[in-house]
């Protein structure tokens, strides 16, 4: 930054909490605060979010952090959750509740598409798999269930794009969060083919930001009207940038809500079986493929309750008094009540847990959903492109060294984790910084900026045991995937 005493704040904005993150010249991470959001449940499969709450929470965060760093704001960066539809009228005010990415109203509709190979033709040209949280399929289930609601709407927007807006006063969507549903991927481009396939009014699609800096207009922020706001790639792609992955084949792992599993590519590749998502990444010539899951860290709040227990560090403490493999218990962590998405999409997936006996305690139940959710990020690995000779991790799960070392173990590729504790931001970083021109490239901010920290190689002791482990895990879940439909 060309003020060394000048700072910048990086908003990001997840699911269930607000955090402003306000970085030095150096990228040093100064002040960090939070708001948390509710996400609200109107029935078991839905889950939606009060948009004037959201922005109310960033407003929050960003001014309590520039209050305490009480220095010069050289930029504010933004980044966000994404898919989902953030309906907004002519006048950019909301006409109903967000609804999110983990929604699974539109379960049917996905379905049905799948069943009449809508899916598959769409995937030929967007090289992405759309599930029941993407916009294309609410929008169609709010044109059956709320069509007056719909026709008051003027743009589908995401997360990002309705806090740009309130920042900004400017509509729109950035082009990571197009590229699935809306884009052709080899031209970068809306196409009419995809709307009229999906049977969706093309006029919902916000026009696509090709300028993502843009003068802060917003005046409860605390921060002088004209400061650059910059609209990073949304969370999962900045999330890998923050790591440190800026060049095709590099490979990083969210442990969040969702496990997020990407690997950059430099080209798209829309043949072979429809999996998971192909983004725009923001670097002409980079593409990412990513598969973020519906398990998540959510399976490890599910058994901090089941058993009674503190907190996450709780579960991997008491997940070290079990042996590799968990002595033959296996959890199969589909928790999510929309099922699964990646790598494989069912809407009507749920756990298993198998092999249990009465010598199994809490411990080998710890264990076995550790080792379950690294074998769902080694399904991920296996469905990406290539091989990559490292996995950067990143998110709250890299708290737990035993959970990293398992993913290593289980993976067989090496795992390393950075000195940040908020990457999703240090990604908007660079993103800003390059975007303003204070980098050349992202490749050279991400070299400047970015500090790795922890390093987990895989153990050769335990590669045949979870190789084996891996086939019983496959399985077990298409075995179990025959049933699924009649559980539900």
């Amino acid at each position: 930054m060309a003020d060394d005493d000048a700072v910048a704040v990086c908003v990001d904005a997840g699911t269930t909490v607000i955090k402003a993150v306000v970085f030095d010249a150096a990228g040093n991470e100064l002040v960090v605060t939070r708001r948390d959001t509710e996400v609200r449940h109107p029935s078991r499969e839905r889950a939606e979010q009060d948009m004037a709450e959201v922005w109310d929470a960033v407003v929050a965060t960003v001014r309590e952090a520039v209050r305490r760093v009480d220095r010069p704001v050289r930029l504010v960066a933004l980044t966000a959750q994404g898919d989902g539809a953030w309906l907004v009228d002519r006048e950019h005010r909301p006409v109903r509740p967000a609804v999110l990415w983990n929604d699974g109203r539109a379960a049917d509709i996905v379905r049905a598409w799948r069943d009449s190979g809508v899916l598959e033709r769409a995937y030929r040209t967007n090289g992405s798999l759309t599930n029941a949280g993407l916009p294309n399929a609410i929008l169609r289930v709010l044109a059956q269930e709320e069509p007056d609601v719909l026709a008051r709407a003027h743009a589908a927007l995401t997360c990002g794009g309705w806090l740009f807006g309130k920042l900004t006063g400017v509509l729109g969507i950035e082009r990571s969060e197009a590229s699935a549903p809306w884009l052709d991927i080899r031209a970068g481009t809306y196409t009419d083919a995809l709307t009229d396939l999906y049977g969706v009014d093309k006029a919902l699609r916000p026009p696509l930001l090709d300028d993502q800096v843009r003068p802060l207009t917003a005046t409860e922020l605390g921060i002088p009207a004209g400061t650059p706001v910059v609209l990073a790639p949304y969370d999962i792609v900045t999330t890998a940038l923050g790591t440190g992955a800026t060049t095709a084949g590099q490979a990083t792992c969210i442990l969040g809500t969702t496990l997020c599993t990407e690997v950059l590519v430099d080209r798209p590749d829309t043949a072979g079986e429809p999996s998971g998502l192909t983004l725009d990444f923001g670097v002409p010539g980079l593409l990412m493929r990513s598969f973020p899951t519906l398990a998540g860290t959510g399976v490890i709040d599910w058994l901090v309750d089941l058993l009674g227990l503190a907190d996450h560090a709780a579960v991997s403490a008491l997940a070290e008094g079990a042996p590799p493999g968990a002595d033959g218990l296996r959890v199969l962590p589909y928790l999510s009540p929309a099922g699964e998405r990646a790598p494989f999409l069912d809407a009507a997936a749920s756990g298993v847990v198998t092999g249990m006996v009465f010598g199994h305690g809490r411990a080998h139940l710890a264990r076995a959903v550790l080792e379950g959710l690294a074998h769902v990020i080694r399904d991920c690995l296996d469905a990406a492109p290539g091989r990559p000779v490292e996995l950067r991790l990143c998110g709250g799960g890299t708290a737990s060294a035993l959970w990293c070392q398992l993913i290593a173990d289980i993976t067989g590729v090496p795992a390393v984790s950075t000195e940040d504790t908020q990457v999703g931001a240090k990604g908007a970083l660079l993103f800003a910084l390059t975007a303003l021109r204070e980098y050349p490239d992202l490749t050279a901010a991400a070299a400047a900026l970015v500090r790795p920290a922890a390093r987990f190689t895989p153990d050769a002791a335990v590669r045949d045991l979870h190789e084996r482990e891996h086939e019983e895990f496959l399985a077990t879940r298409a075995l179990a995937a025959t049933r699924w439909a009649r559980w539900r």
